[in-house]
């Protein structure tokens, strides 16, 4: 578990400095609208709302983009719907991607398209099961005043699974089930998470050469600037020598 949490935090500190911020903007205005969309635009009744606009404070996202988003939900007479699509890329690296998309027909094609352009294999829906479970992950910007041993205690207390710190930044992981429980404490705390919500975590991984795991990273890396993908899970294991190859 803490070996994702590892490579999670190295995207997390790396979309903060590259040029991927428009997508990031972008995937999170898809979130808002979706939500919108199901359960209304107030915050207080709309916990997926609530959630979509913590993660878009915690990247920086205007307020404008925020309003605009919400906006849009309201007009937009255009359906999102949410697809995933589940395969093996070279080396036999689970591959588990999360869609919203306006246009199913183009988002099966361009996704069968990444996996055939980098020979990897599309499978079907369900196949991964067994590999990824879902969890809630919150990312927390550590400050210097917050004293860990009774932060632990308190987060523990709430249902976490998993407290991983790295660098200044903290990941917590809690079962599915305790997703709304670790919320409510850390709004009680006083702590506002940079990014929160469920996530499809390996429950076994897979370790490549770095020669073979910088191609994985690249079909990756294609994946997520495709305009309809949210998300990209996989299981590959992170050690130090691709981490190196990744600076």
């Amino acid at each position: 578990m803490a070996g994702h949490s590892k490579w999670a935090n190295i995207k997390h500190r790396k979309g903060a400095q590259d040029a991927k911020r428009a997508k990031m903007f972008s995937r999170i205005s898809k979130e808002i609208t979706i939500a919108v969309k199901e359960s209304g635009e107030d915050i207080e009744s709309n916990p997926r709302l609530r959630l979509a606009i913590q993660n878009a404070k915690g990247v920086n996202m205007p307020k404008d983009n925020i309003e605009r988003a919400i906006s849009r939900a309201t007009t937009d007479e255009a359906t999102l719907e949410e697809a995933t699509f589940e395969g093996y890329s070279p080396g036999g690296v689970a591959i588990f991607v999360e869609c919203l998309t306006d246009n199913n027909n183009r988002t099966v094609s361009s996704i069968r398209s990444i996996f055939n352009k980098y020979g990897g294999s599309l499978g079907k829906n369900g196949s991964l099961s067994f590999i990824f479970d879902t969890k809630g992950v919150f990312t927390i910007k550590r400050k210097e005043d917050l004293d860990m041993d009774e932060f632990e205690l308190e987060v523990i207390d709430a249902g976490a699974e998993d407290i991983d710190l790295d660098d200044d930044l903290i990941t917590i992981t809690t079962a599915k089930e305790d997703f709304g429980n670790m919320q409510k404490k850390l709004d009680e705390m006083g702590i506002e998470a940079e990014n929160a919500g469920l996530q499809r975590l390996p429950n076994n991984t897979k370790e490549l050469g770095v020669d073979d795991a910088m191609k994985v990273l690249k079909m990756i890396e294609v994946f997520e600037d495709d305009d309809d993908v949210q998300n990209v899970y996989h299981n590959m294991e992170l050690t130090e020598d691709i981490e190196k190859a990744m600076q």
